[in-house]
């Protein structure tokens, strides 16, 4: 797979500014649970997925993390490269779910492309205004869905993600990535079990009633 295929606006870049993204342009390959960006004080540079899967969260004061959204195959990260925003600091923290390749851009590089195409401009302040979209979408969720409705929609959506009803899950990563703590999703998955909705086993869930688990999860 090419960059080229993979940034949306390539077509619309001049020969001159397509070839200064490739002469700048930094390929890498993370391991699963290796951090690629660490807080607002960092400026790691644009993030492309070619491969894999990425989790960006924020942490509280108390150390406890959520997930603000997860970035998949063609995928762009903007908030690692928050520097270049300077009305907008942002102490996101970007690690790999899966093993990953990923594509990076500097950001002194991409600002400049944006001062100088429209079309990268526009593509930028889209991407944007749909994270923070995800971002008011979370707040939604935390503030009026209550935790077995988001704990059901968190299941379904793995299985859809991994393609299986088995899920290779831990308790303390769901609490992570639902911005909860551990002993309150262990009790919230015990009780899907003696409800028929889930069977667990150590660092695993398996749905064992989607139907129910969708019903609960839209309610």
């Amino acid at each position: 797979m090419e960059f080229s295929s993979c940034f949306p606006v390539w077509d619309k870049l001049t020969a001159l500014q397509q070839k200064r993204i490739g002469d700048s342009l930094i390929a890498k390959t993370v391991k699963k649970g290796e951090v690629v960006h660490s807080g607002g004080n960092e400026c790691t540079g644009l993030l492309l997925v070619k491969s894999g899967r990425l989790r960006a969260y924020i942490l509280s004061e108390q150390g406890r993390e959520i997930t603000i959204y997860r970035l998949f195959e063609r995928d762009m990260c903007l908030f690692s490269a928050s520097c270049m925003l300077r009305s907008a600091q942002f102490d996101i923290t970007v690690e790999a779910q899966t093993d990953s390749e990923l594509w990076i851009i500097p950001a002194e590089i991409y600002k400049a492309l944006m001062r100088e195409s429209a079309p990268v401009a526009n593509y930028t302040n889209e991407l944007m205004a749909s994270r923070f979209s995800d971002v008011m979408w979370l707040v939604e969720q935390i503030m009026w869905k209550s935790l077995d409705r988001r704990v059901a929609e968190f299941l379904l959506e793995e299985a859809a993600i991994e393609n299986s009803a088995e899920l290779k899950l831990t308790h303390e990563y769901i609490a992570n990535h639902l911005g909860s703590h551990r002993e309150v999703i262990t009790r919230m998955l015990r009780y899907f079990q003696s409800e028929g909705l889930v069977k667990l086993s150590r660092g695993k869930v398996t749905l064992t009633n989607e139907k129910v688990l969708r019903a609960l999860s839209s309610s």
